[in-house]
C-alpha cells in the first residue's frame, strides 16, 4: 500500500525520493495541512469557489515531493525520515525488524483518527476541535517520521543504494 501511495506523488524511483529527502521539500510538506484546513474552511466565506483552493493545496501535495533539487546526502533528520520511509515502502527488497511493524500500525490508526476528528471539526467549522485535530495529526506524523530515522539508521547500510539511485 506504502508504494502506491508513493506512487501517486511521483516517488517511483530511487531518484525521485531522493528530491523529496530534500529538507526543503519536508519542511514545505508540513505547510499542507493548515493550507488545507484553510482552503476548506473558506467555503464559509467562498462558497463553492473554496473548491479551486482546495484543488490548489491538493495540487501542491502532489507535486512537492519531486519539486526540489536532489538530496545527494542523507545527512539531515529531515532526509533520514524520507530515506526511512523508502526503505518501509520497499521493505520486500529491504527487510525491516518486526518490532517496527506494530509501532507503526498504531501510528497510522493515531494519524487515522486524527484525521477524522479533524474533517469532524472542519465540517462542523468548530474551531477547537480543528485545532485538536491539527495538532493530534501532526504529532503522530512526526512520531511516525521519527520511528522513520530509526528505521534508516538501522538501514543506513543500504543508504548509498538510495543516494545512487540504484
Amino acid at each position: 500500500m506504502e508504494r502506491a501511495i508513493a506512487k501517486r506523488f511521483g516517488l517511483e524511483s530511487p531518484e525521485d525520493w531522493m528530491r523529496h529527502a530534500n529538507p526543503r521539500s519536508v519542511i514545505t510538506r508540513f505547510t499542507t495541512l493548515p493550507l488545507l484546513v484553510l482552503a476548506v474552511w473558506s467555503r464559509v466565506w467562498l462558497g463553492w469557489y473554496s473548491l479551486i483552493f482546495v484543488g490548489v493545496v491538493v495540487a501542491w501535495s502532489m507535486i512537492n515531493p519531486t519539486l526540489f533539487a536532489k538530496q545527494t546526502k542523507i545527512d539531515s533528520w529531515w532526509s533520514k525520515c524520507v530515506a526511512g520511509e523508502y526503505f518501509w515502502a520497499n521493505r520486500d527488497k529491504f527487510p525491516v525488524a518486526d518490532y517496527h511493524y506494530g509501532v507503526i500500525r498504531v501510528l497510522t490508526f493515531l494519524q487515522a483518527a486524527g484525521g477524522v476528528f479533524l474533517i469532524v471539526g472542519m465540517y462542523l467549522l468548530d474551531v477547537w476541535m480543528t485545532i485538536a485535530g491539527v495538532v493530534w495529526v501532526y504529532l503522530s506524523k512526526m512520531w511516525f517520521l521519527d520511528r522513520m530515522v530509526w528505521i534508516y539508521e538501522e538501514m543506513k547500510d543500504h543508504a548509498g543504494e538510495l543516494e545512487r539511485g540504484t
